[in-house]
């Protein structure tokens, strides 16, 4: 008997049951639901929400992939173990099996935890509202284990996922109800709960923490924790597009981000217009920052002067910003849902992102709480695009009929 056939033997049985809507989830994660419309009133396509969610999730595994390498490099580059080098992806001192290893070791519990305790609430809430299990955490699910540091202790992250899922998610009615992106809400919950976990120069590469009080202490410093204390970074602009660069699991490589976004633009499932406005907010903001620097408004004891001094389009480079952009920012429930309110909600990411980066210093990444703030904004800016639309074609049938 196939496995097929075996599955649904198993779903009459457990038709009508209390764990029915766990069954399902595990029955059409493996096959297609059997459930289709007849009507001629409804559009069929191949797809569904849960297959557009793997979508995403493959557009950010070479992402994942990409950060176990790089724990395993920053952490032997930090001890001393390996020479930083410049050699792009040919570089043989990146791609070897210990780095692998490292981040094999520390990055899979991430995955494991986050996926277990979220999607842990999630079926324990379909079994309790008697509803099927919704797909939205398989993306978040991912999500969450590549915007944290390489070492946040796995119970703070079990702690954070319970909270996002249950506070940021299920109590809006879940999946498609939420109005903040459950991985942000989980993100900002461990910022604000956990700081210590979640900035600094010492959660960033693997071991920091350990040997922070021994005298080989090593630093895990970002590119933007050196600009804010107005540090040389050390680091050229080909390592920091490629991602060779200490920082969140996969947040740092803006090649293999940018890769996973044209993938999401292609299948149509990432809007192309809030990433591209996006950028340009971003862009802007950082040209008025340059400007700033330029007419010796703010002098070089600022403490802003090292993020305002960078130059503009490098701010595209560092950070999670192009990790928030293509992947957290598109998210299609909590963004402006009109074409309209896509440009202006993404330009306020990318504007908020940099003016957030500069002015808080000790936490110089703004891209969570700005996509935060505007996820909050996203439907105040699609209703003023429709009542737009409405008072104009108000005016041309008033026009047409005088």
């Amino acid at each position: 008997m196939s496995l097929k056939r075996r599955l649904h033997i198993l779903k009459r049985k457990y038709r009508g049951s209390k764990m029915a809507p766990a069954f399902n989830a595990i029955h059409t994660f493996l096959f297609l639901p059997d459930e289709t419309t007849h009507g001629g009133t409804h559009i069929k396509a191949a797809d569904d929400l849960k297959r557009t969610m793997n979508t995403v999730i493959m557009a950010m595994i070479p992402c994942l992939i990409f950060g176990m390498f790089n724990a395993g490099y920053q952490h032997y580059a930090a001890l001393g173990d390996i020479q930083r080098v410049s050699a792009g992806f040919l570089s043989p001192e990146f791609w070897t099996l210990d780095n692998f290893l490292i981040g094999l070791i520390k990055i899979l519990p991430l995955v494991v935890v986050s996926y277990g305790v979220g999607l842990g609430i999630e079926f324990l809430f379909a079994i309790i509202k008697k509803h099927e299990v919704e797909e939205g955490y398989l993306v978040t699910g991912m999500l969450v284990p590549l915007i944290v540091p390489v070492d946040i202790p796995l119970w703070m992250l079990a702690v954070a996922v319970a909270f996002g899922v249950v506070i940021g998610k299920e109590v809006f009615g879940g999946t498609g109800m939420n109005i903040l992106n459950p991985a942000l809400t989980i993100r900002a919950f461990l910022f604000f709960a956990y700081p210590t976990w979640m900035s600094g120069d010492k959660v960033w590469v693997h071991g920091a923490v350990e040997r922070a009080a021994t005298p080989d202490a090593i630093s895990g410093e970002t590119i933007l924790g050196s600009l804010a204390q107005n540090a040389d970074v050390g680091y050229s602009v080909m390592d920091m597009f490629l991602g060779f660069i200490p920082g969140s699991v996969g947040e740092t490589s803006a090649f293999l981000i940018l890769i996973g976004g044209l993938f999401l633009i292609f299948t149509k499932i990432g809007s192309w217009r809030i990433m591209l406005s996006s950028v340009l907010g971003a862009l802007a903001m950082g040209l008025i920052f340059n400007w700033v620097i330029e007419a010796g408004v703010v002098g070089s004891s600022s403490k802003f002067y090292g993020l305002m001094n960078t130059v503009w389009w490098h701010h595209l480079l560092i950070g999670g910003f192009a990790f928030g952009t293509v992947f957290m920012a598109t998210d299609p429930v909590t963004a402006s849902q009109t074409n309209k309110g896509k440009w202006i909600y993404g330009f306020l990411v990318g504007f908020i992102s940099i003016m957030i980066r500069v002015f808080n210093p000790a936490y110089p990444e703004g891209v969570m709480l700005a996509i935060l703030l505007m996820n909050v904004f996203a439907p105040t800016i699609d209703h003023y695009v429709v009542q737009g639309n409405v008072k104009k074609r108000m005016k041309r049938l008033k026009a047409k009929t005088a």
